[in-house]
């Protein structure tokens, strides 16, 4: 597993402009697939049909919504902040599915921190989060994920 980054509460000003880090590498398998349709209710052929999707696409794809969803997971591989009582996920600006990803494959986070802000008596933090493929120039997403942490 990666090595977070390691910052106390009071210091993620600091972060502010840096990148902060890179998740391990994970792989998409069709059992995490199959498992994320059935959360949600979203059983399009191009995800859950192998047969179908490896014929017409070359293999099934990853739903958007689940690399989007392994943003809490890949994350709290890249950065670790001390001091605090709670974090809530407060959403995502921008965000762009930008590529598939094809289950069998490896993404990762590489994270940004865009900036740190007073909010609700925490601190705001928005980090450009980007889930790269491995092997692949475009990524599967680009979004700022927005983290309003309590210390």
């Amino acid at each position: 597993m990666a090595d977070p980054r390691n910052v106390d509460f009071a210091d993620l000003e600091s972060l502010a402009g840096q990148e902060v880090g890179v998740s391990d590498w994970h792989v998409i398998d069709q059992d995490r697939v199959n498992k994320f349709a059935d959360a949600t209710g979203d059983h399009q052929w191009i995800h859950v049909d192998v047969e179908r999707a490896t014929k017409e696409l070359g293999t099934p794809i990853a739903h958007g919504f689940l690399t989007l969803s392994l943003l809490p997971m890949l994350g709290s591989e890249v950065l670790r902040v001390s001091g605090t009582t709670r974090g809530i996920n407060y959403g995502s600006d921008k965000l762009r599915f930008t590529n598939m990803v094809p289950v069998g494959s490896k993404v990762r986070l590489r994270q940004k921190c865009l900036s740190v802000e007073p909010k609700a008596g925490g601190k705001q933090m928005k980090m450009e989060s980007t889930v790269e493929i491995e092997g692949q120039d475009r990524p599967a997403l680009v979004a700022e994920a927005i983290t309003v942490l309590y210390g």
